[in-house]
């Protein structure tokens, strides 16, 4: 099925990598394996002036413990490279007090200057990666640097080696608390899923209730926190008072915060009552759903396993896509311009060679001018179009990540489909239903899944432009064009929703009846229009149960991790966390993901048979000759009555 769509995603893969092909060629891996000073310049690299210092050194290392390291990779203090490591303390009111008495205290430190002046400097051995960090020693149980166990940070304060190691290791007990909990959480994920398969009535309700539980102690510790706080000096301060900060602690201990936890909490706990109140019944056929969602994965079970499959090639996708992102932006040479302080000079701005700028004319005619460098790049026809070939790498991305996840839906469905199909269940379900409908997917409806990916692609290409646009618009005073932008941005959020719904069932029907995109999509929409009761109600209440477990992981998983930074605080086997909700966000996305993961193999189930089952009631009427291939019981739970005749499929 769409072949002529098949055989454009071939090309435009082929393309893509004689994109990265040319990226590898053209870009400068030196720029990502090789470190650099806070000039831009290599360490270690021959032919330029850093040819004999290999090692990167950081002036202050405790600016390293910033949170902004995670996002930009790159410790906010200045770096420069060295020979070799300096073997002792440091600081620039030491250096200014003991040149006074002796200029040759000044000669070691040389070698660790950048021309201008020095921040703070500690004693380091370089490390496996090039880089300088302290060389800590433990005498006779306390930890020492240099024989030390203060210094000064350079700003005349006195601070212990323990905020230096602290420092030092921030970054690395980080990524090992995150990397942890996502995996105790996937881990979660996976047991619960497991149990659902035996269990799944009663533990939908004990997620239920327990997630209305969890709520209710959060609004009474709320409560609790609020009345403790009341009274005290200080905490009646509004947060609007203090502003932004980076330590969330400030916050908490205000009782505005803890009033705002409150209300927020009470409305989330209202909302779930009501609609377990209302819609009670609803609930009731959606668990019974479920069950039966439990009795296919059950048959198949190798379905559970299928995230997995879709989680290495979502990574291959990002990896491939990351690396031709780094290697187009690293394409080039390095530029020089001509800086001059002269506003009248001509020569401002254009491109100069450092090693003959001082016997031009240039100096001449503008003195106090400089060639300096300005950035990499080039001239030529690729370089003027390394922009546009970005663009090309991110749509050709999103066209990747979304045929991934498309081929996972139509496997998964067809998987599904087989078990629902089945006149006799579980004899009739055909041997390895979840590798044969792989195999399908991939031999007959690869250009249908590429169709339905290459339009939702496009549709999420605009909408970062748009998102790209409004960056650069928030300082315009324009509100018309700020009005237009946010209308534009709200559209195309529900048309990406509108579009993923509908291609998920076109996906099925594919699964199904393997038709082209468009007639499987329009089947979708027909059959969906005609049962919109049905799809209103047990859809959407499906999706709710699903939600409250992810959220139940989540919660959990949060939960264990700030008691275990507590006990290992308290008990002072690692430091106390000054940026805690940077790793703790981190944990809340990841172990959200991991869950909606999983929990995607039981949404796939129920939403499979849903459109099985209006499938089976249009086709069939449950005479001998068209026999339901529903179960008596799925009948019985979407609210049909079983008249006297009617055959089913034996379950």
């Amino acid at each position: 099925t769409d072949v002529l769509c098949c055989v454009i995603f071939v090309i435009v893969i082929l393309g893509y990598i004689v994109l990265g092909t040319v990226a590898w060629l053209h870009g400068d891996p030196r720029k990502v394996v090789y470190p650099t000073d806070s000039y831009g310049q290599f360490c270690g690299q021959q032919g330029t002036p850093n040819a004999n210092k290999a090692i990167l050194f950081y002036f202050n290392i405790l600016q390293c413990a910033n949170p902004t390291v995670l996002i930009n990779l790159q410790c906010p203090t200045t770096q420069l490279c060295v020979s070799k490591c300096p073997d002792r303390f440091a600081t620039y009111i030491d250096m200014q007090y003991n040149y006074r008495r002796n200029k040759s205290y000044w000669d070691y430190y040389k070698l660790f200057c950048n021309g201008i002046f020095i921040f703070s400097l500690f004693f380091a051995v370089p490390s496996v990666l090039q880089r300088c960090f302290p060389d800590f020693i433990t005498r006779n149980g306390t930890l020492t640097v240099a024989n030390k166990t203060s210094f000064k940070d350079g700003h005349g304060k006195i601070r212990s080696v323990v905020d230096l190691r602290d420092a030092a290791n921030m970054a690395d007990m980080w990524f090992m608390g995150v990397f942890s909990g996502l995996v105790i959480s996937m881990l979660v994920s996976l047991i619960f899923i497991l149990l659902l398969r035996f269990t799944a009535g009663v533990l939908f309700w004990m997620v239920i209730f327990g997630v209305i539980a969890a709520v209710g102690y959060g609004i009474w510790h709320c409560y609790w926190e609020y009345s403790s706080l009341k009274g005290k000096p200080d905490s009646d301060i509004t947060i609007s008072d203090i502003g932004f900060q980076t330590d969330f602690r400030v916050y908490l201990q205000l009782s505005q915060t803890w009033l705002i936890f409150m209300i927020s909490l009470a409305v989330i706990e209202a909302i779930i009552i009501l609609v377990l109140i209302f819609l009670r019944n609803r609930v009731r056929i959606a668990i019974a759903l479920l069950k039966e969602g439990s009795k296919a994965i059950g048959c198949i079970m190798s379905t559970l396993f299928y995230p997995i499959i879709t989680f290495l090639l979502l990574a291959l996708c990002i990896a491939y896509w990351a690396v031709t992102a780094v290697f187009l932006a690293s394409s080039g040479d390095a530029v020089y311009k001509v800086m001059s302080t002269l506003p009248d000079c001509k020569y401002t701005n254009l491109t100069c060679d450092p090693e003959t700028f001082s016997q031009s004319n240039v100096t001449k005619l503008c003195p106090g001018s400089q060639c300096t460098f300005a950035f990499y790049g080039g001239e030529s026809l690729y370089h003027r179009y390394i922009f546009v070939l970005q663009l090309c790498n991110l749509l050709v991305f999103l066209w990747l990540v979304n045929f991934t996840i498309a081929l996972g839906q139509c496997t998964l469905a067809g998987a599904f489909a087989s078990y629902y199909w089945a006149l006799r269940k579980p004899a009739d379900i055909p041997p390895c239903p979840l590798a044969s409908s792989f195999g399908r997917a991939l031999r007959y409806h690869t250009g249908s899944l590429a169709f339905g990916a290459l339009i939702l692609s496009i549709v999420q290409f605009i909408r970062i432009i748009l998102e790209y646009l409004d960056h650069k618009l928030k300082g315009a005073h324009n509100a018309f064009t700020r009005f237009l932008l946010c209308c534009l941005k709200c559209c195309f959020w529900c048309l990406e929703h509108f579009i993923k719904f509908m291609n998920r069932n076109a996906y099925i029907m594919i699964s199904i009846y393997g038709k082209n995109f468009c007639a499987s999509a329009r089947d979708a929409f027909f059959l969906l229009m005609r049962n919109v009761m049905r799809v209103a109600v047990l859809d959407k209440v499906t999706d709710f149960l699903l939600f409250l477990g992810k959220l139940l992981i989540s919660g959990s998983i949060i939960i264990l991790c700030i008691w275990c930074n507590r006990i290992c605080v308290i008990q002072e086997e690692v430091p106390s966390l000054n940026y805690y909700w940077v790793p703790l966000l981190t944990v809340i996305f990841g172990s959200y993901m991991i869950a909606h993961g999983f929990f995607n193999v039981y949404a796939m189930c129920v939403d499979t048979l849903f459109l099985c089952f209006c499938e089976d009631l249009e086709r069939n009427d449950g005479s001998p000759s068209k026999p339901y291939y529903m179960p008596p019981g799925l009948h019985r739970i979407l609210n049909k009555t079983d008249q006297g005749g009617k055959k089913y499929a034996v379950s």
